[in-house]
């Protein structure tokens, strides 16, 4: 997801039935470090084109005088346009005969998507639809390959080293996302100095499109296990929502929406805020998103060890209840010193959310129904990215773009997110499983988002 000042959780893992653990076949040590090493590369690069490109798209849109509204929904309304496309993921992965092939394709599309965008830049002019359907073909390419990824990476990672490992990956990944996004932070300041700041973000977008290439060469290196799709069943969406109605994990599952939906309200609209309400620099802009990051960065491992002491269910109420008053306490004050310790504050507060969803959620689906679940998963969090931030979007929209407005919307989500606790309370508490997921601490979070209010 895109990373403005706030989003809610990446589409994780659903816990629908008890999962069947299957070992992947035994590696050739030669081969396992190799893959090993092409899946940490890959992840950096993959990150430094989320920080230099997706992180940038609504900043993009007010540089071309799309307005406010539209910065903000420029990463919700053609998510769900590209969520609705990857619901094809499962049969293309079945038709191809192979996880690596489909990932490998909608990496390559995500690449090419930002080529548009760089000569839109140089020329100085977009219709806003072309640049939603952009963004479109972004993020269904995008969430294309999260959950056949999903399933052919746990076939390439044994699982006793899976939780060094993928800690070891997202600190890596966290550290290039940061990167990028000051690069283009720092690129687009000079830019906005030299009244050159759409040259800069065709620069920018450029440099994305060469990240995923190179992201995509490196997913294209690695093996993969002959005949992986093969026994993997299709759960349809009807199936998918008739097992939430029929169990506990039902709960769950709404909660996590409602959190989504709740955050949504306010995440989009954080950045236009910032550049046009608050007029801050690209600098200002860059520093405060840094904060969440770092401050994200270094409380993961505490996180999760208190995952693996007091339980995960723990975990989730403490990140759940932090969460709630972050955007409100935008209505304090704008000074940048308060600013940054409430940035702090959020990188922690969701860290320890998603870091406690994760692990509740975690190596929960069958092997074999993975990619579908996932894929329906994708949907279900898309459509309420989108009723939140749409909600958000017609309170601007009816009572006009001022600082009030924004502060408004930032209050009205914090108000839903206490809501949401009321569905947490009838969240069942941590399970053998769950707690089993806890100690291996598999932490696999996409670091795409910079948590803040």
């Amino acid at each position: 997801m895109h990373p403005v000042v706030e989003e809610s959780c990446h589409p994780a893992t659903i816990r629908l039935a008890p999962a069947t653990r299957r070992a992947p076949p035994p590696r050739e040590p030669g081969a396992l470090r190799a893959d090993l090493r092409l899946i940490l590369g890959e992840g950096a690069a993959h990150s430094v084109m989320v920080g230099v490109g997706e992180s940038y798209l609504p900043a993009f849109v007010l540089a071309m005088g799309m307005g406010q509204v539209a910065a903000g929904l420029v990463t919700t309304i053609p998510l769900l346009a590209g969520a609705v496309l990857q619901l094809i993921s499962p049969a293309a992965v079945r038709f191809l005969g192979s996880h690596r092939r489909w990932v490998v394709i909608c990496a390559a599309i995500q690449a090419t998507s930002f080529v548009p965008l760089a000569i839109a830049a140089l020329v100085g002019h977009l219709p806003i639809f072309v640049m939603f359907a952009l963004a479109a073909v972004y993020w269904g390419a995008g969430l294309g390959t999260s959950p056949a990824w999903s399933t052919w990476v746990a076939t390439l990672v044994p699982g006793r080293m899976r939780a060094s490992y993928f800690s070891r990956r997202t600190r890596f990944n966290q550290i290039a996302t940061l990167t990028g996004f000051v690069i283009g932070g720092f690129g687009l300041q000079w830019g906005a100095s030299a009244d050159r700041r759409l040259f800069v973000f065709a620069l920018l977008f450029l440099l994305a499109s060469i990240c995923r290439v190179v992201s995509t060469t490196l997913l294209a290196c690695q093996s993969e296990p002959p005949g992986a799709p093969h026994g993997h069943r299709h759960v349809s969406l009807r199936e998918f929502l008739g097992r939430f109605r029929a169990s506990g994990d039902g709960r769950l599952l709404v909660y996590l929406l409602s959190v989504q939906a709740a955050a949504q309200i306010a995440g989009p609209y954080f950045t236009p805020y910032m550049l046009r309400s608050l007029d801050f620099s690209y600098v200002t802009y860059v520093t405060l998103i840094a904060v969440s990051f770092a401050a994200k960065a270094v409380t993961l491992p505490a996180l999760g060890t208190l995952a693996r002491r007091f339980g995960t269910r723990k975990l989730l109420w403490l990140g759940g209840v932090g969460i709630v008053p972050i955007s409100a306490l935008w209505l304090v004050s704008s000074s940048l010193p308060f600013l940054i310790v409430l940035q702090a504050a959020a990188g922690v507060t969701w860290a320890a959310y998603e870091l406690a969803m994760f692990l509740l959620l975690l190596e929960t689906i069958p092997l074999d129904e993975r990619t579908s679940m996932l894929t329906n998963f994708n949907f279900a969090h898309s459509l309420a990215t989108v009723a939140g931030s749409l909600l958000g979007g017609v309170l601007l929209l009816g009572l006009g773009k001022q600082a009030g407005t924004y502060l408004l919307i930032f209050g009205l989500s914090s108000a839903a997110r206490a809501l949401t606790l009321l569905v947490l309370w009838r969240v069942p508490g941590d399970s053998r499983a769950e707690m089993l997921a806890a100690a291996e601490a598999n932490i696999t979070l996409r670091p795409v988002s910079s948590r803040a209010a």
